[in-house]
């Protein structure tokens, strides 16, 4: 005969005992619980938090409309919010920020857009219409806005397989800006349809990876500026660029192109060195590339070294950003491939800009609002595509300049895009003789900071399976191409998460002494089990059909293995299971079938099954499936609860 409910059990007498009584009561609370929001509901609330931010003050802010306008300006706006504390000190903070954040800026610039094969003014394009969007929208301080090594490598990687750069660059320019315009749709649309998790996909181990794969792959493919190389693969891995690379001796080339390159190479290495041991000459390293620039320009242009075999930038477009509206392509061949390159980008964008953002949020002690960072670099995105632009976002080592030249606002970014304006407009005939070399060498300058040696120890260190993302990703870029790393680092992420899905822990619980806890007896070797009671925890938020009969499985394990070592020992065999649900977020159908398993197993071993502490959801599932009633009521609100009731029941059976 099964035993009686908890509540059924209590006879007149120990109802007047106030622990009995308070016992029963909480019983009842559980098993009253009011009912939890269906899916309808939670879809209909996530609308409405997304639509009316506002939330119950709406009905008020519609009395006040000029109030509600502004708040709402604000919102999507958030320079109006502090430009009205803004002082002239922070100005000039800012100015000197500003002016030489432009120094490293108009530079790398022009070689990430001879990274991403694109003319050089696109690179300074990049440079001056997004960050003045990003300046009126973004929420982070610190953050500069501009063209990036990563992005320009998987521009690179990617387009030139529908589109050849050299034979067709019109064609390949208009991909690009429908890839920058698709990229901008999606990072806005993470952000409206509370998307944002996509992002967390990529995890940092396998981000980690992922970019030092590509600061190889972006320092091996600045082996054709550095030695002066006219032919050179599209491949991005590095056994084909090392092929292109022993091809290239053996035709004629010039060492002038490596002698400039690792000269001012070597010149930036240096006075990177000096600014970091000496943090008052902060802005050394970031004018370096600059004076690079217009020493090698004079150089080239004093010596004629053009004519001896030193390759030059040559004709750069002024003017400002032309209109690009009329070059995206939405219909064609390519569309879908574009479309796939644009969610790419995107992503790998947004997690590089909101990375570097929150670090330096997290030192200023201030909240970075990501929601309104994916807005933000999305429309900068779309508005950058319209005006000739590619894929922007923020830089890691121009923020890090930005930081140290002491920025107090996002008005450094407008300072940084005015200056490139006035060099488009004024200065670009003078980089006529830039050699190459230099925006090879300023790129390689860059390459040290995208790997980071001690963190994948750290990682290896910490969580085995993380560093394998890690390594995956950072082997799959080297020996493969940019996708292949990231679907490795992709792959080997989500099985990951699958694998502690389906075969979720299950741990042995007990009592630490002199409290009413109850651990894990293998964390905590001091913990005392129950006499007479199991008691079980799975480790999983969710019991479903991908664990449900393992979980199965492992629980009369366990109670198999403990019916083993207590024969003949003091103990005695165990009559109760008690199952701690205190991790157990969600159950569905399934899971339950597994615990009406469980449960009729253990009756057949004269055994009882309770179940402690379940959450809203789990309980009202199993009274919507009578599991409750088939367990006999045995439901408690925390394990002690659950032990002591047992032992009430056997002091009442032995009398």
């Amino acid at each position: 005969m099964a035993a009686a409910s908890p509540v059924e059990a209590c006879t007149a007498e120990e109802m007047l005992d106030p622990e009995q009584n308070g016992r029963a009561e909480r019983v009842q609370w559980v098993l009253n619980a009011p009912e939890p929001p269906g899916l309808w509901q939670e879809l209909m609330d996530s609308i409405r938090e997304t639509a009316f931010p506002h939330g119950n003050n709406f009905p008020s802010l519609q009395k006040q409309p000029t109030t509600h306008a502004i708040s709402v300006l604000q919102g999507i706006f958030p320079i109006l919010q502090w430009c009205r504390n803004y002082k002239a000190t922070k100005f000039k903070k800012d100015l000197m920020a500003g002016l030489t954040l432009a120094s490293l800026s108009i530079p790398q610039s022009i070689g990430y857009a001879t990274l991403a094969k694109l003319d050089p003014q696109f690179g300074l394009y990049t440079s001056a219409i997004p960050p003045l969007i990003y300046a009126l929208m973004g929420t982070s301080r610190e953050i500069a806005i501009g063209p990036v090594a990563v992005v320009s490598l998987l521009i690179s990687s990617m387009v030139p397989k529908l589109e050849d750069p050299v034979d067709n660059p019109i064609a390949y320019r208009k991909l690009v800006f429908t890839a920058t315009f698709l990229a901008g749709i999606f990072q806005a649309a993470f952000a409206l349809l509370r998307l944002g998790f996509l992002v967390d996909f990529l995890s940092h181990a396998a981000l980690v990876g992922f970019m030092a794969g590509a600061a190889v792959v972006i320092g091996l493919q600045q082996l054709k500026g550095l030695l002066g190389i006219t032919h050179f693969t599209n491949k991005t891995d590095v056994i084909s660029v090392l092929e292109a690379v022993w091809r290239s001796f053996h035709h004629t080339w010039s060492p002038y192109n490596f002698i400039l390159g690792c000269s001012f190479l070597s010149f930036i290495l240096i006075t990177r060195f000096v600014g970091r041991r000496n943090k008052k000459l902060f802005w050394l390293p970031a004018i370096a590339p600059l004076v690079s620039v217009i020493l090698s320009t004079l150089i080239v242009f004093l010596t004629r070294a053009d004519k001896h075999g030193v390759k030059v930038v040559k004709h750069i477009k002024g003017g400002l950003n032309p209109s690009s509206v009329h070059q995206l392509q939405f219909t064609g061949p390519h569309t879908g491939e574009i479309a796939k390159i644009g969610l790419i980008v995107a992503i790998i964008a947004l997690t590089e800009a909101i990375a570097v953002g929150r670090s330096f949020a997290s030192i200023k002690g201030y909240h970075l609002d990501g929601n309104k960072e994916m807005v933000a670099l999305g429309i900068m995105n779309i508005a950058g595509s319209l005006t000739s632009c590619y894929v922007a976002t923020g830089s890691f080592s121009r923020s890090a300049v930005n930081f140290s030249a002491g920025c107090e606002t996002a008005i450094s970014n407008i300072v940084m895009a005015i200056t490139v304006l006035i060099s488009l407009q004024f200065f670009t005939k003078l980089l006529y003789f830039t050699p190459t070399a230099i925006l090879a060498s300023i790129i390689l300058s860059a390459i040290p900071g995208l790997i980071d040696i001690s963190e994948a120890y750290k990682i290896w260190k910490v969580d085995k399976l993380d560093f394998l993302a890690c390594i995956g990703a950072f082997l799959g870029v080297l020996f493969g191409s940019v996708e292949i790393g990231l679907l490795v680092a992709l792959t080997i992420s989500f099985a990951k998460i699958i694998l502690n899905a389906i075969r979720p822990g299950i741990e042995t619980l007990g009592r630490l002494p002199g409290t009413n806890m109850f651990c894990d007896v293998d964390q905590y070797p001091m913990a005392i089990t129950s006499p007479g009671v199991l008691i079980v925890r799975v480790k999983s938020a969710l019991l479903c059909f991908a664990n449900a009969n393992f979980v199965r499985e492992r629980i009369m394990m366990w109670v198999t293995e403990e019916a083993e070592d207590n024969k003949g020992s003091a103990k005695g065999r165990n009559q109760l299971v008690v199952l701690d649900m205190s991790n157990l977020m969600n159950i569905d159908t399934s899971g339950i079938a597994s615990l009406e398993e469980v449960h009729k197993q253990l009756v057949s071993q004269g055994m009882e099954l309770a179940i402690a502490n379940p959450r809203w959801q789990v309980i009202h599932k199993l009274k919507l499936a009578k599991f409750v009633n088939k367990i006999g009521g045995r439901v408690f609100l925390s394990v002690a609860e659950a032990v002591d009731e047992c032992s009430t029941i056997k002091i009442m059976t032995t009398i």
